[in-house]
């Protein structure tokens, strides 16, 4: 076991690790993640009817209803995801979009993936916003 550990830090110390990569795997990272925001909240007006029907089926849709109709709650949050999204993806206002798109999916993911059949979603927006929390938490580019 021992063996092997050692012979898998040794290969994981020799990785090539190009430095055109590293000068730019936060610009990439970001860009990935903001995708995500982006064709989903453009998905919450395309799309509306079916994410509405969503909400209808979720075991939470009466919570949903009390704090608002759900299509003006798709619209807001999907104005949300483009806006910031866009502005995350150029490099800009990092940290607050990060902090408004962070709080806006808590809630979509109580209360349309926190119900059973759901894991795969749930655990996909578990990452997303820990991709949103380092986003946050980066330091910000010296001018």
């Amino acid at each position: 076991m021992r063996a092997a550990r050692t012979f898998l830090t040794a290969l994981d110390r020799r990785l090539w690790r190009p430095r055109w990569l590293a000068r730019r795997a936060e610009a990439i990272f970001r860009g990935a993640v903001s995708l995500i925001f982006i064709v989903g909240g453009l998905g919450h007006f395309v799309e509306l009817d079916q994410m509405v029907q969503r909400i209808e089926e979720s075991p939470w849709r009466d919570q949903v209803a009390m704090i608002g109709d759900p299509a003006i709650l798709l619209w807001l949050s999907g104005g949300v995801f483009v806006l910031f999204g866009l502005l995350l993806a150029l490099g800009l206002l990092q940290r607050l979009s990060a902090l408004l798109l962070f709080v806006t999916l808590v809630p979509i993911t109580l209360s349309i993936h926190l119900a059973p059949g759901h894991v795969g979603p749930l655990l996909k927006n578990v990452t997303i916003l820990g991709a949103l929390v380092l986003l946050y938490a980066q330091p910000r580019p010296q001018s």
